[in-house]
Formats: structure tokens, sequence, C-alpha cells
């Protein structure tokens, strides 16, 4: 892609000790790669001396390094969106600040941006890089990403690039619960998946503990889509064909005379009617519940790639 200019996202949390490296290593790799970069710090309310790091980095090159930090811990998608705001170029590329994501590895991670017509890229490990149980809490997050309509929930990867204008499509988005890869899945369907070599984490330990992951898929399932409602409406249907079985099976037996209490054949047929028909009533409200959250939640009704009129005139 000639006159690459691109704009790198990092959310930063407990990295003072790599902050420093990580900066030097993109100066490195984006000197020679792009026409013009920018490295966004963004300190995720970080308890130890990271946000003086990032201060003292974007002192030393104002022009290609900005320190944005926090007043809080906000979490990794709350960072990432208040940097990408920020971004200048038409190329953003987020990244962790643990040195696992690797600088070198950028040039393979934009390069299906060539094609116009894709939005989004993912890195993908060639080699899993976290133990097994943090691989099974981050199979676990996609398989909410998945559930909350995420298409190529597979794939997602905190080692993404994609064009800026995607933001638009989260433009009106207020929510302390978000999720990055749901809005960029709202926005575009034209994403891709290159492999690339990641580092071990060489210092400290993740803040995304299991719990904490298991959170994180918790929110987004609840917050992005409405699979616990539908599961509801499901258990209403089932149960109502089951009343109405259960209602079948006493009548049958009443008239066989198999039943001889009195009031016993009117009662259980409708307590089988009621509970039925409650669930069924309670799954259908839940339907109409989950359209409203998805007004609320401000997904973009479309997003123009491109307009042949756009320089025409009236």
């Amino acid at each position: 892609m000639p006159e690459i200019r691109l704009s790198v996202v990092t959310p930063c949390y407990r990295s003072q000790a790599t902050l420093p490296l990580l900066v030097e290593q993109l100066h490195q790799q984006l000197g020679s790669l792009c026409a013009q970069y920018e490295i966004i710090l963004v300190v995720d309310g970080s308890p130890d001396g990271t946000a003086e790091v990032a201060r003292q980095l974007a002192a030393a090159d104002p022009e290609r390094v900005r320190a944005v930090v926090l007043r809080r811990n906000y979490g990794q998608h709350n960072a990432l969106m208040a940097g990408i705001a920020r971004a200048r170029f038409p190329i953003v590329v987020t990244m962790d600040d643990d040195l696992q994501h690797r600088p070198d590895q950028i040039s393979t991670l934009i390069a299906p941006l060539a094609d116009p017509d894709v939005d989004l890229v993912y890195g993908v490990a060639e080699v899993e890089e976290h133990g097994i149980a943090r691989s099974a809490a981050s199979r676990m997050v996609k398989a909410g990403l998945a559930a909350s309509g995420v298409e190529n929930a597979g794939h997602v990867s905190a080692f993404r690039a994609f064009r800026r204008e995607l933001r638009d499509g989260w433009s009106q988005v207020d929510d302390p619960f978000v999720s990055l890869d749901v809005v960029l899945s709202w926005a575009t369907t034209s994403v891709r998946a290159v492999p690339v070599r990641m580092d071990q984490r060489a210092i400290g330990t993740s803040a995304y503990t299991f719990s904490r992951l298991m959170r994180h898929t918790w929110n987004m399932v609840t917050g992005y889509g409405t699979l616990p409602l539908r599961i509801v409406t499901w258990i209403g249907v089932a149960l109502s064909i089951v009343g109405f079985a259960a209602l079948v099976v006493v009548i049958v037996a009443y008239v066989s005379g198999s039943i001889e209490v009195a009031g016993f054949t009117s009662t259980i047929a409708l307590i089988a009617l009621f509970n039925g028909a409650i669930l069924l009533s309670l799954g259908i409200l839940g339907e109409y519940l989950g359209r409203l959250h998805f007004r609320s939640m401000h997904r973009p009704g479309y997003l123009v790639r491109s307009d042949s009129g756009d320089h025409q005139g009236p």
C-alpha cells in the first residue's frame, strides 16, 4: 500500500517496564513502513508508573507519540475506544502492551488492506501463546462473540488492523461494557485473518484472569445479543407443548375412568395450560425487549463503502 498512514493504538496497564521497548520497536518498524504514523498510548488507570512513562515517551516525540491517560480503569476495550476516537490516520492497528504482539508483524497484518474491499484484518497466532486455562477462556470469549452475532468470532484477536472509517458505525455507542469486536462486526463483514508470529509474555502476568474473561463473555452475551431471551421463548414453547400433551393425557385418563378424584382433571388441565401460556408470553415479551435493546445500542442502519456519485454535481 503506497503512502501508508497508520495509527497504532495500545491500551496500557502495568506496562511501565515494556512501553519503552515497545515504542522503540514500533519506531524501527513503522519508520520504513509508513509515510506517516502515530502511536497512541492509552493508560487505563494503571496503578504503577505506566502513566509517567507514557508521558515521557510522548514528550520525547510529540509528533508521533501521544499519551492518553484515563481517570480510572475502564477496561481494555473502553481504552481502545478512547484511542481509536483520537486516531488521525486512515488505518488503525490495535496491539497489546506486553510485547506479545510483535511490531515486525504489522506489515503482514495490514497487507490484506491493500484490497479496497477488505475492511478488517485479525492477526492469528501461528502458535498458541497462552496456557491451557487461558486458551480455554479465550475460546469461551469467542463463543460469546459468536452468540453476540460476530460472524468471524473464531478469528478474533487483540492484534487488529482496520479502516478508521469503520468507527462511524459506533459513533453513538456509549456503553461501559463495550466490545470493540462486536461493534466492528456492525460495520463490516469484509474480514480477513492472517497468521502472525507472536511472542510469550516476557514481563509480568496478564490482567485478564479466567474470571474476568468469563465476566467479559457474559457482558457480551447479555449486552449485545438476545440469546438468553430466546432461551426463555424456547422454554415457553417447549413447556406449552408438554402442558398440552399433559392435558390430553389427563382427559383420556378421566374418560377411561382411571381418574376418580373429583376436580383433579380440571386442576391439572388448568395448571398445564396456564404455565405453558405464561412462559410462552414471557418469551414473546422477551423478543420485544430484545428489539428495544437492539435499538438502544444505536447500531447503524448502513455504512457506505464508496459512492460513484460523490464527485458529481447535484
